[in-house]
């Protein structure tokens, strides 16, 4: 079964569905090694975003691994760099 049809939701998910990593506690945006959902919250500039993990924690997370990232959308980041964009749950 592929990622997109594990995490296929007809609403909005809580961070809380892909784990319960945050930026200050498992794996801080600069030093940390565990992959942290994010949702990004606004685009910076080219290349970087201000994201909130599911404490409400915030951090500037680079992007360019990531360039169709769009606030509202979920990233996985480690050591502050978004490794990749989950799918959008379906519009219902």
């Amino acid at each position: 079964m592929s990622l997109p049809t594990l995490l296929a939701m007809s609403t909005v998910p809580d961070l809380t569905t892909y784990g319960t990593c945050t930026l200050d506690d498992d794996g801080c945006s600069v030093c940390g090694d565990v992959a942290v959902p994010v949702r990004v919250l606004t685009l910076l500039r080219p290349g970087w975003a201000r994201c909130e993990d599911r404490t409400g924690q915030t951090a500037e997370i680079a992007t360019a691994f990531t360039p169709d990232a769009r606030p509202g959308d979920v990233l996985l980041i480690t050591a502050g760099v978004a490794l990749t964009l989950l799918p959008r749950p379906p519009s219902s």
